[in-house]
């Protein structure tokens, strides 16, 4: 028999976010929650709209998270090293929670405030970090795209196991950070052609 709990929005998605981390996000049911949480399904309906919505709350927590995380991380640093350690806990952080990672990473699908706001904040953080680069408004954008792309790359390949091969996927995360911060800092260089 379920056994009586008191509970609140917060804690119901937190036991999702959970689930969500250690099992994948598309193995997070309502079932298997309420089996969590030690209730009927139907209770679920008191704090949620529904395994959509639990979704959403779960991208806007990590998202939130996120922010945190990176914002503690660039605390005290400016320029390539302000990067390299936002890096290194946006890394971590995906590593650590790739349910609640891969959730924020869900665009809403009509507008939502919420998440466009906490989508923002990131964005912004990153920006502000480029800013001794002197780089265009435009070059900017591209910039944080990168940034995000390439941080986004190794987190979705390890988690696949796409990474095969015999060496340290940190330090390969390591060199190709390096090899971007080498770009910003030299924004109109033509590639040198390695071919001849």
């Amino acid at each position: 028999m379920p056994k009586t709990h008191r509970l609140d929005r917060a804690q119901v998605v937190a036991a999702a976010a959970e689930i969500a981390d250690a099992r994948g996000l598309e193995a997070l049911t309502l079932a298997a929650l309420a089996q969590r949480l030690e209730i009927r399904i139907p209770s679920l309906y008191n704090h949620i709209d529904g395994l959509d919505a639990l979704r959403r709350e779960i991208g806007l927590l990590g998202l939130r998270d996120l922010d945190v995380q990176l914002t503690r991380a660039a605390a005290g640093r400016q320029g390539t090293d302000a990067l390299r350690a936002v890096a290194r806990a946006y890394f971590l952080y995906a590593r650590a929670h790739p349910g609640r990672y891969l959730a924020a990473q869900r665009p809403a699908r009509e507008p939502d405030p919420e998440l466009e706001t906490a989508g923002a904040n990131i964005v912004d953080l990153l920006r502000t970090i480029l800013k001794p680069f002197a780089l265009s408004a435009r070059d900017q954008i591209h910039a944080v795209r990168g940034f995000r792309a390439l941080i986004h790359g190794f987190v979705s390949l390890e988690t696949t196991g796409g990474f095969g091969l015999p060496v340290d996927v940190d330090h390969s995360l390591e060199r190709a950070l390096g090899w971007f911060f080498e770009g910003l800092d030299h924004p109109g260089r033509t590639p040198r052609n390695r071919t001849k």
